[in-house]
């Protein structure tokens, strides 16, 4: 596997390997929000805002993007923004092709962000992700990469 700076013909591949990887993590949410405030947050269903929000953060001129590319396959990608004012990286977003999942390509993507953040002269390094079982793997992934949890309460009421 080698991780490659994104291109736009990669755009594409990224989407479908974006949507394939967190269908179980939109049915985990799914199933841990309130109905309403669900439907009001994908009125048009989560793959149509997320393939958007993949598409915007890909061609965004404030983020880096790099793709794990393993036998001529995007395997995943990894999405990092740099908040200058606080010397922090964020990894904005990343995903893992639900076949190369297990495989490290995660972690790999992660270490990469990492490195490059620190070469960048980032002195910490963020993460968010969800809290219910479908982000499991994610916490778990950035959890062995040494990342610490700071607990946050986020609450939704549709009105």
């Amino acid at each position: 596997m080698q991780i490659e700076s994104y291109k736009p013909q990669h755009l594409d591949a990224v989407v479908r390997l974006s949507l394939r990887a967190w269908t179980p993590v939109f049915k985990s949410i799914q199933n841990s929000m309130d109905a309403d405030v669900y439907r009001a947050f994908y009125p048009d269903g989560w793959h149509a805002s997320q393939q958007k929000a993949v598409e915007d953060v890909c061609t965004a001129e404030d983020t880096n993007v790099w793709v794990a590319i393993d036998a001529n396959s995007i395997a995943g990608f990894v999405v990092v923004k740099l908040h200058l004012e606080d010397s922090m990286g964020e990894i904005y977003m990343v995903a893992v092709d639900p076949d190369f999942q297990g495989q490290g390509t995660g972690s790999a993507l992660i270490e990469f962000a990492l490195a490059w953040m620190k070469d960048a002269g980032m002195s910490i390094a963020m993460v968010e992700t969800g809290s219910d079982p479908g982000h499991a793997p994610a916490r778990r992934t950035y959890e062995k990469a040494g990342f610490g949890l700071w607990p946050v309460a986020r609450y939704f009421k549709k009105l």
